[in-house]
């Protein structure tokens, strides 16, 4: 059995996993931001404003649809050369990919190349995150106490609002500080030239941190899987579904209340892009801090409980949301997307550690950024196109609050298929089960 790691170390590795996870989310939120806000005028131009949107989110799913390959590689990697190689690696290529879209040129100057290029780069980015989650998730519950596995897993978690929070806190400032033609002319690439910057501060933090003890043990007995993939499509179908559902309904109403959103306040409601900027900066500001308490909360009450709990309020909130927000008004906006985003945090917060635990600790990585990324193809990456298209084709919001009641129900399903996993289960090595007699794939 492994000794207790120093708190220090638990302490270092839950910092690495939030700030390298912040970073990588703060690139994927720019674009996000980006593509509500300018890319339609500036790399899909188009005479009708809801083309141009939706081509520019089209490229946003791109980011979703390349997750799994990310998942597929990194994950293996984790599983087969440790957490820390894998967590350096995807740090840089999402922050290289993010700098180079600051550098790109747009329609009006490289023609289609333009968005071609910019799809590819965001294609780029969507592999970093898919290898990132499930490496970062790792790194700070395998260093953790496992009675407390719901709040150290919580580490990677905040890293999408920290992200969310940087990335809106920075076009928020632009906006302010520049006029609309200076916006689009070149503000708009501050935003991403600055992650250069933030990689290397997230690179220096975790080269400095050692590979994970359930790593270090499942090398010393020589436990590492040949075949991870394989092995958990064919031995673990059942918590592998599990773990892919519960994760839809977080995404499509994150999808909705921060991207979305922005959108539909400035489009539908008339509002202003700073209104609209400011109610996400201030609901992502609130679960930097909602979600580790939602994961010390599952910690004392059954997981899946509180998890389905906030599922099931998170599908009704839509209903509630649009009527009140009818009106135009910036503070129930502000008001709406703080209750949705305190709703998607007792989910988020419980997240990691429920999808961790579907998965024996040898196949941990790989079992878990596989849901991650193939969750993220029915849940974020198709929600932007779907919410845009119904609005456009009903000229309503109850498609769309439709939309998020079904993404709760199938989270809900979910977690029912889903196991409660001894806690101690994976605080070493030694208490896996052991390597198979011949390895399965």
């Amino acid at each position: 059995m492994n000794k207790p790691e120093s708190s220090g170390a638990v302490r270092r590795a839950f910092f690495a996993s939030l700030t390298g996870t912040a970073l990588e989310w703060y690139d994927f939120a720019i674009y996000s931001a980006a593509a509500a806000l300018v890319f339609g005028d500036l790399f899909f131009p188009s005479e009708d404003p809801t083309t141009g949107t939706l081509l520019a989110f089209s490229t946003y799913a791109v980011g979703y649809v390349s997750r799994p390959l990310g998942g597929f590689v990194f994950g293996r990697l984790g599983d087969r050369i440790g957490r820390k190689k894998v967590l350096i690696t995807t740090l840089v290529l999402i922050g290289v990919a993010t700098l180079l879209i600051g550098l790109l040129p747009t329609y009006t100057s490289i023609g289609v190349t333009a968005p071609v290029v910019l799809v590819l780069l965001r294609f780029a980015q969507g592999v970093g995150v898919g290898g990132e989650w499930g490496g970062a998730v790792l790194l700070s519950s395998e260093f953790g106490d496992p009675r407390r596995r719901g709040f150290y897993a919580s580490a990677a978690q905040i890293g999408p609002p920290a992200g969310n929070l940087m990335a809106n806190g920075v076009l928020a400032a632009l906006g302010a500080l520049l006029t609309e033609a200076q916006f689009l002319d070149w503000g708009w690439r501050v935003a991403f030239l600055l992650s250069g910057v933030l990689v290397v501060f997230g690179l220096w933090i975790r080269t400095k941190l050692e590979e994970t003890p359930v790593f270090k043990a499942m090398e010393a007995e020589q436990n590492r899987p040949s075949a991870p993939i394989r092995e958990v499509l064919t031995t673990h179908p059942r918590r592998l579904a599990a773990a892919i559902l519960s994760r839809v309904a977080p995404d499509v109403l994150y999808a909705l209340f921060t991207v979305f959103v922005l959108t539909y306040a400035t489009g539908e409601l008339g509002m202003s892009r700073g209104s609209a900027l400011t109610a996400v900066l201030i609901g992502s500001s609130l679960q930097v801090f909602l979600i580790p308490l939602a994961g010390a909360v599952s910690d004392r009450f059954n997981r899946r409980l509180v998890y389905g709990v906030s599922a099931a309020a998170a599908g009704v909130w839509p209903f509630v949301f649009f009527p009140m927000t009818s009106g135009g008004s910036g503070t129930l906006l502000a008001l709406g997307v703080v209750v949705a985003l305190a709703l998607h945090s007792f989910m988020y917060g419980p997240q990691a550690a429920f999808i961790a635990e579907q998965f024996d600790p040898r196949l941990r990585s790989t079992g878990s950024s596989l849901a991650y990324t193939l969750a993220g193809l029915i849940g974020g990456a198709i929600a932007p196109l779907m919410f845009t298209a119904l609005l456009d084709a009903y000229a309503s919001w109850i498609p769309l609050a439709l939309y998020i009641l079904v993404a709760a129900a199938v989270t809900v399903t979910g977690l029912l298929l889903g196991r409660d996993a001894p806690e101690e289960e994976g605080a070493t090595v030694g208490t896996a089960e052991p390597k198979p007699a011949v390895t399965t794939g």
